[in-house]
């Protein structure tokens, strides 16, 4: 194989921002950002959500509509049939 057709790998840190998680794994990632883990420096990545911050995840998830697409397009345009058929 060749030595210039894949992408240089690295160990780098992936941290969730809003959570504070953050996981060392292997990427080909650029970043200018560093920090320390368990005593050594690796290159950070930070990024907004992740499965220890998401709602869906972390079970705090919120159902608003409970009623279906349909109820609601008959309910908000329950008037406008009795209004097209007195101007025919």
């Amino acid at each position: 194989m060749k030595k210039e057709g894949h992408p240089k790998t690295r160990e780098v840190i992936f941290k969730d921002i809003s959570s504070g998680f953050q996981i060392l794994t292997t990427s080909a990632v650029a970043t200018k950002q560093s920090a320390e883990f368990e005593g050594k420096s690796y290159p950070l990545v930070t990024f907004d959500v992740s499965s220890a911050s998401h709602p869906f995840y972390t079970g705090k998830q919120r159902l608003l509509d409970t009623e279906g697409r349909a109820e609601r397009f008959m309910k908000k345009y329950k008037g406008f049939s009795s209004i097209s058929k007195k101007s025919e």
